[in-house]
């Protein structure tokens, strides 16, 4: 670790999101906690008040060098064009909530922050708003000017005192079914479990890490008899990897991969698509879920539900998957610095 990170709270930025949801709520409700990190977030100051006085907790704006006490925000302005109405996305406010994302990760990228951690945005007001968006994790990519891979994490087990994440990376993302045996490719699969052994490492600091791949098809394709990707496109592409030392396991069929027997043997699920893996995870902690992008230069974490308009502002917002968010990315800031 650099010697002037000795003994210092991790650095994290938390951009607020679409200033209609909840975000802004979240914001405030986070206020009213001790993190063991410094944040700053960036936000419309006024909106961040409306959300404060909407729910009916106090808030007090800080400079986003400033120290915060309880009931504080640091708050590294970001000015929308048109004052916020909750549950009404406004596509003026579009740009507002870009710039907030792109200066969020820029501030990583020139180290005056450790981690990036990113609220809920509303793809389609973003979109109407007359900016082509696919999503932050393809934003922060093209910014970065690196690959990426998308893991989710979660939770499975309240009753374990070490809180045994499931972790779920996915070889493809948010394509349509059809799509999806085209996609997969012997070096896109070799790229993604390269980037998600390297983050293993780097970021969560296991020394060894072991991952589970699932097959594309029922049975993880049955021997050839429902599917040939397994054998042309999955296995061949782990082998190469075996061969570099890599500890994996599979391709398994996805129907008994998340057996709890299973999941005491890997650190990290890939599965082939979306919806393989989600839903397992989404019912196993969907409260404690985020959204963690890998492959980029810093830690970025983000929570794992939209934007909820119709709550917005009404003090009912569940801020556990922030929570999470912070405390992900906390750690992952340390490992990270440690490791530096």
């Amino acid at each position: 670790m650099p010697s002037d990170m000795i003994g210092k709270s991790p650095r994290l930025v938390l951009v607020a999101g679409e200033p209609a949801g909840i975000g802004p709520e979240l914001c405030v409700r986070i206020a009213q906690q001790h993190h063991l990190a410094k944040i700053v977030t960036l936000a419309d100051p006024e909106t961040l008040l409306q959300a404060a006085r909407a729910i009916g907790l106090p808030l007090r704006i800080r400079d986003p060098d400033a120290d915060t006490s309880l009931g504080e925000l640091a708050v590294l302005p970001i000015q929308q064009s048109v004052p916020t109405v909750f549950g009404q996305a406004d596509p003026a406010n579009a740009r507002s909530v870009i710039d907030a994302l792109l200066l969020g990760a820029r501030r990583c990228l020139d180290g005056q922050a450790d981690a990036l951690v990113t609220g809920p945005v509303h793809k389609a007001t973003i979109n109407t708003g007359g900016i082509a968006y696919r999503g932050t994790t393809e934003l922060l990519a093209e910014q970065a000017g690196c690959y990426v891979v998308m893991m989710l994490a979660a939770v499975i087990s309240e009753n374990d005192p070490q809180r045994q994440p499931l972790r779920v990376a996915l070889a493809t993302t948010h394509l349509p079914l059809r799509d999806v045996s085209d996609a997969i490719t012997r070096d896109g699969l070799t790229r993604t479990l390269r980037i998600l052994d390297a983050d293993l490492r780097d970021r969560f600091g296991i020394a060894q890490p072991r991952i589970t791949v699932l097959g594309l098809n029922p049975h993880a394709g049955e021997q050839g008899y429902l599917g040939h990707e397994e054998i042309e496109t999955i296995t061949p592409a782990l082998d190469v990897l075996r061969s570099e030392g890599m500890r994996l396991i599979g391709p398994l069929p996805a129907d008994t991969a998340f057996l709890p027997r299973h999941l005491l043997d890997c650190d990290a699920v890939l599965t082939m698509y979306h919806d393989q893996g989600l839903p397992v995870l989404k019912h196993a902690g969907f409260e404690d879920a985020v959204n963690i992008t890998l492959g980029l230069p810093y830690p970025r974490v983000a929570v794992d539900h939209g934007t909820a308009l119709e709550l917005a502002g009404s003090g009912r917002a569940d801020p556990s998957s922030l929570l999470h968010a912070i405390a992900v990315a906390t750690a992952m800031a340390q490992t990270s610095n440690s490791r530096s």
